[in-house]
C-alpha cells in the first residue's frame, strides 16, 4: 500500500473526501517527523512507538577498495511495533 491508497482507504472508512483524507495524512506524518525530529517520542497505540536512537561511531570498510574508514556517529529514527501489531501481523 502506498501514500494515495492509504487516503483513499481513509476516505472510505471516514466519509472524508480523498483530498481531505490525504491532508488529514499529511498531518499526521508531519507532526510525527516533527515530534522524533525535536526529540519527542511518539506512541501510537495499537501501532508503536516512533523515537530517535543513537548509532555509535564506529569502522567501517569501502566495499569497493577495502579501504577502512570512519563512519561518525548519528541519531536515526526508529519503530517499535506494538505488541497488537505485531500478532496482528503473525496471524496472517
Amino acid at each position: 500500500m502506498n501514500r494515495k491508497e492509504l487516503a483513499e482507504t481513509i476516505a472510505r472508512e471516514t466519509g472524508l473526501t480523498t483530498a481531505q483524507a490525504d491532508a488529514a495524512l499529511t498531518a499526521v506524518i508531519d507532526g510525527v517527523v516533527g515530534a522524533v525530529a525535536a526529540g519527542e517520542k511518539v506512541a501510537l497505540a495499537g501501532l508503536g512507538t516512533f523515537e530517535q536512537r543513537p548509532r555509535a561511531a564506529r569502522s567501517g570498510r569501502n566495499p569497493q577498495t577495502g579501504e577502512l574508514l570512519e563512519i561518525a556517529a548519528t541519531v536515526v529514527p526508529a519503530f517499535k511495533p506494538a505488541t497488537a501489531f505485531k500478532r496482528a501481523v503473525a496471524a496472517r
